[in-house]
């Protein structure tokens, strides 16, 4: 495949990069060795190489270390699972992810783990462990609330891609909110800040409208510079590929139509910032904060790409069986 140029993607959002960065870096290679989840040189450093930890800075720039090293640790457990949804036969086999997506749920729910539990499951467990300590029990519960619906997002991509079909919009966006990990990462987002939203901004409409924007932005903004790896493995969940099929574009100029989607997406969020109306002064404050956590999001996502070597491989993975 030729050489890709990827544009330039419209972001009001600058990045920010948290104090404790140098210590992170150590701290998430220490942790996927600890639980053997990068168990071949390959790779870890591939691991190495995708630099999971200047997202995580980026993301979370204000909060303490601890939280930033479990925000850290559950962006490297998403990736390396994710990569198995997406590189390895998992990805055309979605009641095989079914069962294993069971079994986090079932762990993060606190089940005990047994001898037939594999390192990625360990390393959940610790997860969960480290999380329960820090968070109340009405945020973890959320946080399981959006975690299954990031599995589901993976098995209905694994499903459709095991249909051999390439999916419209309108599909693709229903499975990419979920499997992108928006909900998921935002709700993280919130335990890393020490702040939970209230119930009554969380069910506003004008809330749930700029959560669905942001996650957009993430998942195309990921879309624009992955599109060259996808098409090479063969996947078609990236709007630039569906673009690419459905509207017999060329790829590069299908990039383009994702990047300026994002880019109008960009600008409609902040117009749709503008509108907010006041909630009063506590639920005002607090609104604040979680939309500077979605902007912080935005920003760091955006520059992280621009740092990672993530997506210049299309390397095949084996099954996770380690």
């Amino acid at each position: 495949m030729k050489q890709l140029l990827y544009p330039d993607l419209y972001c009001r959002f600058p990045s920010q990069i948290n104090k404790h960065v140098d210590i992170l870096e150590e701290h998430a290679l220490e942790w996927v060795t600890r639980f053997n989840l990068q168990a071949s040189k390959s790779a870890y450093q591939r691991f190495s190489k995708s630099k999971f930890f200047l997202l995580a800075a980026s993301a979370y720039p204000e909060c303490d270390l601890e939280e930033l090293k479990i925000g850290n640790d559950w962006l490297s457990w998403v990736f390396i699972w994710d990569d198995q949804c997406d590189m390895s036969e998992f990805k055309k086999q979605p009641q095989a992810l079914k069962i294993f997506q069971q079994r986090f749920i079932e762990i993060l729910k606190g089940s005990e783990l047994t001898r037939q539990d594999i390192p990625i499951n360990h390393a959940l467990a610790d997860l969960r462990q480290r999380t329960r300590e820090r968070a109340s029990e009405k945020w973890f519960n959320y946080f399981l609330h959006c975690f299954e619906q990031y599995c589901h997002g993976c098995v209905e991509e694994a499903a459709i891609r095991a249909e051999g079909i390439v999916p419209n919009i309108d599909t693709y966006m229903k499975c990419r909110r979920f499997s992108v990990g928006g909900y998921l990462f935002l709700t993280v987002s919130e335990f890393c800040n020490k702040f939970m939203l209230s119930d009554v901004l969380r069910n506003h409409k004008i809330v749930k409208e700029i959560e669905l924007s942001t996650i957009d932005i993430l998942a195309w903004c990921n879309d624009v510079f992955s599109a060259s790896r996808e098409m090479g493995s063969g996947d078609v969940h990236n709007l630039a590929i569906i673009l690419h099929y459905l509207q017999e574009l060329p790829l590069d100029k299908a990039i383009k139509v994702a990047a300026d989607m994002h880019d109008e997406k960009v600008k409609y969020l902040i117009n749709l910032e503008a509108t907010i109306p006041s909630f009063g002064e506590e639920l005002d404050v607090a609104l604040e904060k979680y939309i500077s956590i979605m902007h912080s999001w935005i920003g760091g996502n955006l520059n992280w790409y621009s740092l990672t070597a993530r997506y210049e491989t299309t390397e095949k993975l084996d099954l996770v069986n380690y």
